[in-house]
Parts: structure tokens; sequence; C-alpha cells
């Protein structure tokens, strides 16, 4: 595990580091009520499709536990604008809808019960949520650990390690579980700008757990790319479309690009509640734009005029053709389109 806990239960309340603030301090954020959870999925407080899904999942029990007293009839009503406040929060990673769906089933199986049974099951759930994520981002690294040879260089683009999941990541899993193989692994992190995750997250969070990591800026990977100093790409996912193209990181599409012109694999690591078969293409996966602040400046920090026009995708959409691979927890699949990708599911 990771040498830190990215959201944690303690006392009735769910506790967030505030990813915001790193590497300068290291602050957890309690959270009472589904608008709270869902006002720190919104500024970013937490991010990483699975953390998303499991705060979310939190957002639910929380929002339960504070209307177990109400009656029968307040209770649902309440619950059910806590379900919508969360699902408005972002549009892109599927983990959140995912998540909700599955704590609006163990709602239906209690609907019967008395609210602070309710709230007792739907608490029982999220943890559930929360501990399969960590198995599944283990099952996940042992599988992609055997597509790393000793002594190899990766490339990952925005963080999507512990501080995007429950625990030892995705992206970053395969790495850690590589690592506790016995292989020397060195990290090569992206900037990922605007928000910084590679450089405020991800070789904060590497550096944590003493691995290897070299912080590079997004327009030096096609250098040394070129220059045979980078052996694989590695990079987590917000949504996969049903013929496998890829929602991620605004940047993780040129980066691929690049992969491929230098003929380095480019794998795509997420469990699958990341799968989204009800999107055809990545044509229709919403794509959210952010104000344009984060481009503008970061913090209280300004580069740019502050009268200058300035766009802010959050994301981007890799075509299936460049993803050498899923890894997921069922295990690698190669070149993945609709027919392999509906194999997971059987």
């Amino acid at each position: 595990m990771a040498a830190f806990e990215t959201l944690r239960w303690r006392d009735g309340r769910l506790l967030l580091i505030d990813q915001r603030l790193l590497p300068a301090e290291v602050r957890y954020v309690a959270c009472d009520s589904a608008r709270a959870v869902a006002d720190a999925i919104r500024n970013m407080t937490v991010r990483g499709a699975p953390a998303i899904g499991c705060a979310a999942a939190y957002g639910v029990a929380l929002e339960a536990q504070r209307l177990a007293a109400a009656g029968s009839a307040s209770f649902a009503a309440t619950l059910e604008q806590g379900f919508r406040t969360l699902s408005e929060s972002r549009p892109t990673a599927v983990n959140l809808f995912w998540a909700l769906e599955r704590m609006r089933r163990k709602w239906d199986e209690n609907r019967s019960a008395p609210p602070a049974q309710v709230a007792a099951a739907l608490l029982g759930e999220a943890n559930s949520i929360r501990d399969e994520d960590v198995r599944l981002n283990r099952q996940m690294g042992e599988h992609g650990a055997a597509l790393l040879g000793d002594g190899m260089r990766v490339l990952t683009h925005c963080n999507a390690g512990a501080l995007a999941t429950a625990g030892h990541g995705t992206a970053l899993g395969v790495i850690r579980s590589a690592i506790a193989a016995g292989k020397n692994i060195h990290v090569l992190a992206d900037e990922t700008r605007p928000f910084l995750q590679g450089a405020r997250l991800t070789a904060w969070e590497l550096m944590q757990d003493g691995i290897d990591v070299t912080l590079i800026a997004d327009n030096a990977a096609g250098h040394l790319m070129h220059r045979g100093e980078i052996d694989a790409v590695i990079v987590g996912a917000d949504r996969v479309a049903g013929n496998g193209d890829v929602a991620n990181k605004i940047g993780t599409y040129s980066v691929a690009v690049l992969a491929q012109r230098h003929a380095i694999p480019f794998y795509i690591a997420c469990p699958l509640s990341t799968i989204d078969l009800g999107i055809a293409s990545g044509a229709d996966i919403p794509i959210e734009e952010r104000g344009p602040d984060e481009v503008l400046g970061y913090g209280e920090l300004r580069w740019a005029p502050a009268e200058a026009a300035a766009r802010n995708p959050v994301f981007d959409v890799t075509p299936a053709a460049l993803v050498t691979a899923l890894i997921t927890e069922k295990g690698v699949l190669a070149r993945p389109d609709r027919a392999t990708i509906s194999t997971l599911f059987k």
C-alpha cells in the first residue's frame, strides 16, 4: 500500500486528502453530507475516476446517516436529492455513475427497512466498494507487471496512482507491483498541464514510496521517445467506450500518437467499472470543460494576461487503434475492440 490514505472513514465522516494542496501540505477535508462530497469532487479535492466513485458511494452513505432519524418519506425524498447532487458533480468519469448505481441497488434491496437500517446497509456497501477497489487494483498490478521488463523506463501522464483510487493505483499500481516483484523500474512523469497532476501528485506520491521518478514537461515526451529513453507508456482512464476508445486526462491522445510513431507500447490500466458498454465510441463520451483560470495560471500565480481568452477541456479521447492493450483485473486485453471487450463481461 501507499504511505498515505486518499480517503478514509472516521467517526461517521469521510476524510479526503485535499489534493489541491499537494505537495506543499498534507491536509484532510471532512465531509458529512452528499453535498459536501459533491463539492469535493467538483472542486478537485478528490479526483481520479476510481477515487471519485468511492467518494460518491460514501456521499450516499453520509446522506443516509444524516437522515437516519427522519421519517421514511422524508428519508427517501432527501436521499434521492443526494443521489442527484452527486451525479451532477462531474460528467466524464464513469466510475461516479457506476458507484451511484451500485448504491441505488443496495437501497432498493432495503427500501422496506427503517432509515437507520438502510443507512447501515449503505455504509457497508460503500466500504465494500472501497475494499474492492484496492483488491482490483492489486489484481491489475499483477497482470500489468508481467508487461514490464527489468530496467524499463515508463512514462505516465496525469495521476493514476493511489491518490486516484482507494489505494495502490491503476497505472502506478502496475509499476508498484512490478517493483514489488523485484524489477527495477524508472518512472518519467509528465507535468500534466494545466492542473499539474503529474508534477504535484504523481511525483509526490512516488517519492513517498521511494520509487525512482523523474518529472518532465509535457512537451518533452516526444524528444525523449525519439532519443530512445522511454520504453513504455502506462496511463489510467476515466471512461472506456464499448469500442475501446479511451477518455483520459487532456494530453493523453498526444502521448498515444507519439508512442505509436516511435513503436512504444501504450497501455491503459483500468478496472472493468471504467468500461462503459453503453457508450458506442469515444465520440459519445461527454468531455468536461472547466473554467479558464486553470490555463491562465495556477493558484495565485498568473502567467497569462487576465483578459486572455482560454479554453480548458479536461479530457481527450484516444482511439482504440492507438492502444496496445487494456490492463484490467481480468487480465491484459491486447488491441481492444468491441468484440474483445465484450468477452471481459462474460
